[in-house]
């Protein structure tokens, strides 16, 4: 066990607050998490100050809440400056919603590829560049081989662009398939970063999903710490066993054995991206 990544100073970049005790789910849902997939924002600081986690990115989820983007919101004004946040959206928001959400904490907008579909977000261009305009970060999930479709699209949509949880690759298809070729051709723009997280997602294995070993270490060659951040994808929504903090960390640490680049990825890169203040 590497003890330091306990002090080690962090920023958590992907997770979620699920409250439906203070904010009821939305109606047209596909998914309710319940039992232990559920989390408040007084319950997540607690479980941040266990770990030495300083500040946190929360999704929205589309689980639950949908375009509701109430529980984040509120989420982000109690933690007095931890929080920052990405929401979910209708794919013809306009500009005037956009800045009204930034002006609440929040920083981009998550398209969820991996759950709606390719079709889904067809008419989405216009969106893209009214978020790049606005200085907002396009978050993206995809799986299998959704990027090769994506990547020109995103590389010219003019934003900064968030992929989640290594771009879900195949393990049987291997760090060459189409899809994370694509993600890997992305490092050129200096627009897009990665988030090493959510091995649990596309590991055909159980903890510590060691088929998915490659894929951290090509994108950290590709994209470099400076556009790499790391996530715990915390209460951990549909896991296929159970998952704990503690151990993501030290897989972590078993993935970026360098000091130097666990810092960068840990604080100083998502600082910089995500604007927190140091304090």
């Amino acid at each position: 066990m590497d003890a330091s990544i306990y002090t080690t100073p962090k920023v958590d970049c992907h997770c979620h607050v699920l409250d439906p005790n203070s904010f009821a789910y939305a109606g047209d849902v596909a998914y309710r998490p319940a039992g232990q997939e559920t989390g408040s924002a007084d319950y997540f600081l607690q479980v941040l100050d266990a770990y030495g986690v300083r500040h946190a990115l929360l999704v929205g989820p589309n689980s639950g809440y949908g375009t509701d983007n109430r529980c984040l919101i509120d989420a982000i004004a109690r933690s007095h400056g931890r929080f920052k946040g990405i929401a979910v959206v209708a794919n013809d928001a306009p500009a005037s919603q956009l800045q009204e959400l930034k002006a609440q904490g929040i920083v981009g907008v998550a398209f969820n590829f991996a759950l709606h579909g390719l079709d889904h977000y067809r008419q989405i261009p216009p969106l893209l560049g009214r978020l790049a305009e606005a200085g907002m970060f396009v978050q993206v999930q995809v799986h299998g081989d959704q990027m090769q479709h994506l990547a020109a699209q995103l590389a010219d949509s003019g934003a900064d662009v968030l992929i989640d949880h290594c771009g879900r690759p195949d393990p049987v298809q291997g760090t060459g398939a189409a899809g994370f070729s694509a993600l890997l051709g992305l490092a050129g723009t200096g627009r897009v970063t990665v988030k090493l997280s959510g091995f649990s997602k596309f590991s055909a294995q159980q903890f510590p999903f060691a088929d998915t070993d490659a894929f951290p270490r090509e994108l950290l060659a590709a994209f470099g710490p400076d556009h790499c951040i790391w996530a715990s994808d915390w209460p951990f929504l549909k896991a296929p066993e159970r998952l704990d903090y503690g151990p993501l960390l030290q897989l972590f640490a078993t993935a970026v054995p360098t000091p130097q680049d666990r810092v960068k990825i840990l604080w100083d890169t998502p600082m910089r991206l995500f604007g927190f203040a140091k304090a």
